[in-house]
Order: structure tokens, then sequence, then C-alpha cells
């Protein structure tokens, strides 16, 4: 929340995010990045930032928030909310982290089935070696 101050407070827990957005400037709107999103305000990145205390209007998808750029640095911005967004507002817009997958490395199993005649025919072939005798003779 922006009233009057041009350091943010880093109370809110920021959720690391890539998703598009917009900033809207005197009837004009500058497609960024959103870098992290939190209750109070938005990192952005993007070219063409609005200048340092210039008043805008953050969008992403349906949600609308009054916002004043508080820095810039670079292709980077950091926006500060009007109004805190609300939780359920917030956790709309923050993807559910997707779960980290664990490779398993184990040994294929043996199996228990009975080798076919065919089956039979090749494990034979590949063993016998000439000067030696087929197993079973």
């Amino acid at each position: 929340m922006y009233e009057g101050s041009t350091i943010q407070s880093r109370r809110q827990r920021r959720s690391n995010v890539l998703m598009a957005a917009a900033l809207e400037l005197s009837g004009t709107s500058v497609p960024v990045k959103l870098r992290n999103l939190s209750a109070d305000g938005a990192l952005v990145e993007g070219e063409h930032l609005p200048v340092e205390g210039a008043e805008v209007i953050f969008r992403r998808n349906d949600l609308a928030m009054p916002a004043r750029v508080v820095w810039v640095r670079g292709g980077r911005a950091g926006v500060s909310f009007k109004d805190e967004l609300p939780p359920e507002t917030l956790l709309r817009h923050v993807p559910t982290p997707r779960p980290r997958v664990l490779p398993e490395f184990r040994r294929p199993g043996l199996t228990e089935r009975p080798l076919s005649s065919a089956e039979r025919k090749i494990a034979s072939e590949w063993a016998w070696r000439p000067g030696m005798d087929l197993q079973g003779e």
C-alpha cells in the first residue's frame, strides 16, 4: 500500500510467478511480465515502463488494481497497490506449485513365468559354443 511512502514495506509474502500482465497509464497499456506478486504489490519486467511515482492501473486477466510505480531500474519496476489484494484474489492469480517427482532408479525384476519354446531355442543357441555339448544331451 502506498499511502505517500516511496519505500515499499516487505511485510507480505511474495509468490514468484511468470505471467503476462499490463500497466495502464494515460489511456495506453504497457505489456509487462509479472515476476512476483504479493498482497501489497508486484515486481514487473518490460520495455517502456512508466517513470517512478506514476499512478497506473495494474491488470492481470480480470484483476484491475490502482497502483503506483515505486521504483524503476533497467527493465524492472516495483509496483505498490493502492489497496491490499484480498487473499482469495491473490491465490486465484498464483498458480499451485507442482510437486517435484524424483526419479526411481531400480533394477528390473526377474520374471517367474516359464520360457516359451521359441525363447528356450534362442537361449539354447546363444549358450552353445562349438566343441561343447548342447544342454540336456
